[in-house]
C-alpha cells in the first residue's frame, strides 16, 4: 500500500522542482572561483590567502556530507532542508557583506556546509520511486547537478564582472530564499528511518561503510574516476592558457559549455542501468573515458581532438556515476542519506586528490603526464568496479 503512494509523491512537478534546486544548490560550490581576481583586488589578497575561499567551501562540503547528510535518516527530510536552505540565505548574505577575508572564509565554509540540500535532495528522490524507476530518476537529477556545476562558473563570472563581485553572493541568497520556500511548499513528508541519536547515527555511517564491502567496492570505484576527472579540470586552464592555444581565462571557460555533453550522459544512462546494469555500464563508459583521455594525449595541441576527448570523458563520468548511485541507493532502503554521504565523501576525496596529483603531474610532465595519470586512475576504478557483484 505504501509504494503507490511514494511513488505518486514524486510528481513531475515535484522532480523537476528538485532538479532545479540542485542545479542551484550545487551551483553555490563554484560561484567564487571565476570572481576571485575581483575579491583578491578589493582586499588585497596572496595567492595562498586567496586559494583558501574555494578550500573553505570544499572543506565545508565534505565536513557536512560526514556531519549533515546521516541526519537526512532521523529528521523528516522536509524539516532538515528548510534548515539548510535558511542557512544558506545567511551564509551568502554574510559573504556579500564580509569586511574582510577572515569573515569571508567563515561564510563561504557555511556555504559548503549548507550546499548539503544537493545531498538531502538526492536520496530523498531515490526512495520515493521504485528500484525500476531509480535509474531514470537519478538521470534526471544529474543533470540538474551537472548543469548546477558546469554553468556555476560562468554565470557567476558574468554577473561578477557587470555588477562586482558582492552581487554574485546577493544573487545566490536570493537563489536560496525562493527555492527554500518552494521546497518547503512543495515538497511531501516522510518518516525518518530511525531514531538515533546524533553520535550514535554518525557512528553508524562509518558501521555501514565497513559492513557493506559493496558499498567500498562502489565508493573506491567512484572516488578514482572522479579523481581522473579532477585531474582533467584542474589542469585544462593552465593547458590551454599556453601554446600552442594561448587562450585567456574567459576562452577557456568556455571549455564548460562543451562539458555539457555530460547532461546528455547523465540523463541518458538513467535509460540504459536496468537493461545493461550498473557494472557493464560503468565499464563501457570508463572505457570511453580512457578513449577520451587517450585522444587528447595522441594528438596533443589539437583543439578539435580537445574538444573530442572532453566530451567523451564528461559523458562518461557523469554516466558511470548515474550507474554508481542506482546500486548504492540499492544497499540499504533504511539508510540511503548515511550511505549517500559516506560515498560522496569518498568521491569527493577522490576528486581532491586527482586535483592536486593533476596540477603535478603537468608541471613535471605537460599535458602527456595529466593524460598518463588520468588513466591510471581509471583503470583502478574498472578494478574496483569488477569487484563489485552488480
Amino acid at each position: 500500500m505504501t509504494k503507490p503512494k511514494q511513488n505518486q509523491s514524486l510528481s513531475r512537478f515535484i522532480l523537476l522542482l528538485m532538479t532545479t534546486a540542485i542545479a542551484a544548490t550545487a551551483a553555490n560550490l563554484y560561484y567564487n572561483q571565476p570572481i576571485l581576481p575581483l575579491i583578491a583586488n578589493e582586499f588585497n589578497l596572496t595567492d595562498s590567502q586567496l586559494g583558501s575561499i574555494p578550500a573553505l567551501t570544499q572543506i565545508g562540503y565534505a565536513f557536512a556530507l560526514l556531519f549533515i547528510s546521516p541526519l537526512g535518516d532521523s529528521i523528516a527530510r522536509r524539516r532538515l532542508i528548510t534548515i539548510l536552505s535558511c542557512l544558506l540565505v545567511v551564509a551568502c548574505s554574510a559573504a556579500m557583506l564580509a569586511p574582510n577575508l577572515p569573515l569571508l572564509l567563515i561564510s563561504v565554509f557555511l556555504i559548503g556546509v549548507s550546499a548539503n540540500i544537493t545531498q538531502q535532495l538526492i536520496p530523498f528522490a531515490a526512495s520515493l520511486v521504485s528500484g525500476e524507476q531509480k535509474g531514470a530518476t537519478l538521470g534526471t537529477l544529474m543533470m540538474g547537478l551537472t548543469i548546477g556545476i558546469l554553468l556555476s562558473r560562468t554565470l557567476s563570472g558574468f554577473v561578477g564582472e557587470q555588477f562586482g563581485w558582492r552581487s554574485v553572493f546577493l544573487m545566490s541568497a536570493v537563489l536560496a530564499a525562493l527555492f527554500g520556500i518552494l521546497l518547503r511548499v512543495f515538497l511531501p513528508s516522510n518518516k525518518p528511518h530511525t531514531n538515533l541519536r546524533y553520535w550514535p547515527l554518525i557512528k553508524s555511517t562509518l558501521a555501514l561503510f565497513i559492513k557493506h564491502k559493496s558499498l567500498q567496492h562502489f565508493t573506491l570505484s567512484g572516488a578514482f574516476w572522479f579523481a581522473s576527472f579532477n585531474v582533467l579540470w584542474a589542469t585544462l586552464a593552465i593547458y590551454v592558457s599556453n601554446e600552442p592555444f594561448n587562450y585567456n581565462a574567459q576562452q577557456a571557460g568556455l571549455f564548460g559549455v562543451i562539458a555539457l555533453a555530460g547532461v546528455i550522459g547523465a540523463k541518458s544512462s538513467g535509460k540504459w542501468v536496468s537493461k545493461l546494469g550498473s557494472k557493464a555500464l560503468i565499464m563501457i563508459a570508463l572505457t570511453l573515458a580512457a578513449i577520451g583521455f587517450a585522444i587528447t594525449g595522441l594528438f596533443n595541441g589539437s583543439l578539435a581532438s580537445l574538444v573530442i576527448g572532453i566530451i567523451l570523458i564528461d559523458f562518461a563520468i557523469f554516466s558511470a556515476q548515474v550507474a554508481n548511485q542506482v546500486r548504492v541507493f540499492s544497499i540499504d532502503p533504511t539508510a540511503q542519506s548515511r550511505i549517500n554521504g559516506i560515498y560522496m565523501l569518498g568521491y569527493y576525496i577522490g576528486g581532491a586528490v586527482g586535483s592536486m596529483i593533476g596540477v603535478k603531474a603537468f608541471a613535471l610532465y605537460q599535458w602527456h603526464g595529466v593524460v598518463a595519470v588520468s588513466i591510471i586512475f581509471i583503470l583502478l576504478s574498472g578494478i574496483f568496479n569488477s569487484f563489485a557483484k552488480k
